[in-house]
């Protein structure tokens, strides 16, 4: 199947969709004109449009600025069985995503300028997605020495995190808060203490019990999230939490932003519909982290993105080779597929359930990620990157991950059915990603 595109900075018109930009306050049917990269006018006249302009029809579509995920595996250099920059830049961009904060856990780790360069270097030859290299925070992420922050910002580094590995360290985390307030960037934690989480497979609680599968107490993020928080209130450093998947971690979250400390805070899809119950079918698809947790802390998590005690909500794409989950659910890896379907999910389980607004959810996935990894991204205001996803709201498909883009093949949304099907991704005024009577093309 082929399609008419716009050729590379070629003019481009976005006509008659609903455009919704939280950041400005836009949520009404209005046209967008994208000219040499960036956003040139809202509402332009016929006579302001260029004479070459390739024209998009988005009626019944919805205009959103493009998503941005706070935390993307893409695991090259070094694992590149599981994914690529490339495979995973294809299926951010049939996901709606324009900007990827790519996690540090490759191999090599990415904890040295080199690293940095080196992944940004293939991002820019594989020219899809923006991606943005997230250093480690410790040395060969450790948590034993603190990595040398100023070289990784220098070198390009977006913020530090060891994750998914958790910091057990309190007195590096400490010196690490403090010491980024010179550069203003950002320290991602995924809160667990590894004592009480070692050897779990899923949440702690009756179904575990009853599977005779090691649990995941939930105490062991409460805990994590207790010290995060608190280090952030005595170093006054930027410390985004998450993902988090427990009532405990956000009552706290949620009493340390009613002081003023200005931690951020981020779930998953999965954990805002899947309860531990789906894993009585031992499927490892649904062994997933942080794990699926029972329907209570489901809809407290739900709850919390509503009310603004969870800031934004990321992929959690941790994709793993087939091989190796498709071991038993013990030995299996946690893992999954999400960034092409962590979008549908949510207007599936958030937005048509009535449980947040568009404006809300576009401010979750795209706005408020782009605020605390201060990325110029996350609107569609006069002059911005244009970063531009346009979606159809009533388009409905069934998921099978054999259709993935991304090198992984797991996910636990196999055989959903979700809504909202993104039609257009456009980086930086270059269309990179279509959607043409259900058949993915990717520039």
């Amino acid at each position: 199947m082929s399609f008419r595109t716009p050729t590379p900075y070629q003019p481009i018109v976005i006509d008659g969709g609903r455009v919704i930009d939280p950041a400005h306050g836009v949520d009404r049917i209005a046209r967008l004109l994208i000219v040499d990269g960036h956003i040139a006018a809202i509402d332009p006249s016929d006579g302001d449009v260029p004479g070459d302009a390739h024209w998009i029809d988005a009626r019944e579509r919805i205009v959103t600025p493009g998503f941005v995920d706070l935390g993307a595996e893409l695991r090259q250099p070094g694992r590149e069985e599981d994914e690529t920059i490339q495979s995973g830049s294809d299926a951010a961009l049939a996901g709606g995503y324009t900007s990827v904060l790519c996690c540090s856990n490759t191999n090599p780790v990415i904890d040295s300028a080199a690293a940095v360069e080196l992944v940004t270097q293939i991002a820019q030859r594989v020219g899809g997605v923006r991606v943005y290299p997230i250093a480690c925070l410790s040395k060969a992420r450790e948590a034993e020495q603190m990595a040398e922050l100023a070289i990784l910002a220098e070198a390009g580094a977006i913020g530090f995190s060891d994750s998914p590995r958790p910091m057990p360290n309190d007195a590096l985390l400490k010196r690490a808060l403090d010491y980024c307030r010179m550069f203003d960037l950002p320290i991602f934690d995924r809160p667990e203490v590894p004592g009480l989480a070692e050897g779990g497979v899923m949440h702690d609680g009756q179904v575990s019990l009853v599977l005779g599968l090691k649990g995941l107490p939930t105490e062991a993020e409460d805990l994590a999230v207790a010290r995060d928080v608190r280090l952030a209130e005595a170093t006054k450093g930027r410390l985004h939490v998450g993902p988090v998947s427990t009532m405990g971690a956000i009552d706290m979250i949620g009493r340390v932003k009613n002081r003023g400390i200005g931690i951020t805070a981020s779930v998953c899809p999965h954990n805002l519909h899947g309860s531990d119950a789906l894993l009585r079918s031992f499927d490892s698809r649904f062994k997933v982290h942080p794990p699926m947790r029972s329907p209570a802390h489901v809809e407290s998590l739900q709850q919390a993105v509503a009310d603004g005690t969870i800031d934004a909500i990321q992929t959690g794409h941790m994709p793993r080779a087939g091989e190796k989950k498709g071991n038993d659910l013990d030995e299996a890896p946690f893992g999954a597929a999400t960034l092409e379907t962590t979008v549908s999910a949510v207007i599936t389980d958030m937005v048509r359930t009535d449980i947040l607004s568009w404006s809300r959810a576009i401010e979750c996935l795209s706005t408020n990620p782009a605020k605390i990894a201060k990325l110029s991204a996350g609107t569609l205001g006069i002059g911005a990157p244009a970063d531009v996803t346009i979606l159809n709201p009533e388009s409905s498909y069934t998921v099978h991950a054999s259709e993935f883009l991304s090198k992984c093949q797991s996910t636990p949304m196999e055989n959903r059915e979700l809504y909202g099907r993104v039609t257009h991704t456009i980086v930086g005024g270059r269309l990179l990603f279509v959607c043409v009577e259900e058949s993915a093309i990717v520039a």
